[in-house]
């Protein structure tokens, strides 16, 4: 077969077009590196054996990112399914075993604490997790991670409710290189508050200890330097306790929390010294939110 170069005609296989298929897997390694693990998914993997074992490399598999994927979409009920669940599982299991014990970043949305605790299990150098959303994640794996990723050093556990403050209390005191804690709670029930979309039993389970949760963030995550915890319900008391133990804070989200207001917040953070930035409360709150039925549920009035 004959191509035009620009130059005159070659013949393929003449030695002047490459053969992909004959590339070195350092060079392989070097050009999936550059690629997400879903772009790699839909390409590479699918092109030939080799392409696909190089894909399973241990050094492409150290940080598995899924929060971006979630981020494209439109948040989705069936989600909170167990079908849905079960997938996110397999993915984070897979990875987990591709990385040999190197995996430093999960991200993830709706996994269980079946799959949790075999990333703990296996992958010892684990420094941030991210767990959004994760109903079924609860002590039972959290005190797996607090035991065996002694290098945590960043936490998400937003919207995650099955985790209760004893976790908190396993994690201060055995990662002592944690120094971002995000605990985000969704908005409490009212008419103008932006939708929701998640089961409406579960949204009734948020945790309603916010003073015994900052208390304990206080005294066992001196290290801390960035906290989020929106929309929980601790008061002046716990935010008191929280500005105390952790002194080294620069950043301090505490939007929603509205049993605060703006004298309890400018006592309390006026000790903390390198704060550099915080989000406060609406002090004129809208009061409502859309909700959600658990799918095959009769909706709730």
């Amino acid at each position: 077969m004959e191509v035009n170069d620009g130059q005159g005609k070659v013949e393929m296989g003449s030695g002047l077009c490459p053969d992909w298929s004959e590339m070195t897997r350092e060079c392989l390694l070097d050009i999936f590196s550059r690629l997400s693990h879903e772009q790699r998914w839909i390409g590479p993997m699918l092109v030939s054996k080799s392409w696909m074992n190089a894909c399973f490399d241990p050094s492409l598999n150290t940080i598995f990112d899924l929060e971006t994927r979630f981020l494209s979409f439109p948040e989705s009920i069936n989600w909170w399914t167990p079908e849905f669940e079960d997938k996110v599982d397999s993915l984070l299991r897979s990875v987990v075993d591709r990385s040999q014990g190197g995996l430093t970043e999960i991200r993830v949305r709706h996994c269980t604490d079946r799959s949790l605790s075999y990333a703990a299990q296996r992958c010892p150098k684990l420094e941030v997790l991210c767990i959004k959303s994760c109903p079924n994640v609860t002590d039972a794996s959290m005190e797996k991670i607090a035991l065996n990723c002694l290098n945590l050093k960043e936490l998400d556990i937003s919207y995650s409710y099955g985790i209760t403050h004893e976790s908190f209390i396993m994690l201060g005191r055995n990662c002592q290189n944690l120094k971002i804690l995000k605990r985000n709670l969704l908005p409490r029930l009212g008419p103008d508050l932006p939708t929701i979309v998640a089961p409406l039993d579960y949204l009734a389970t948020f945790p309603r200890y916010g003073n015994i949760e900052a208390k304990i963030i206080g005294r066992y995550m001196p290290q801390l330097k960035h906290l989020e915890i929106q929309y929980s319900t601790l008061t002046a008391r716990g935010l008191d306790s929280i500005c105390k133990g952790c002194s080294n804070l620069e950043y301090l989200d505490l939007s929603g929390c509205i049993s605060l207001n703006k004298r309890d917040i400018t006592t309390c953070t006026s000790s903390l010294k390198n704060l550099r930035e915080i989000y406060k409360p609406d002090f004129n709150p809208s009061i409502a939110i859309l909700r959600r039925p658990r799918p095959g549920n009769p909706r709730e009035e």
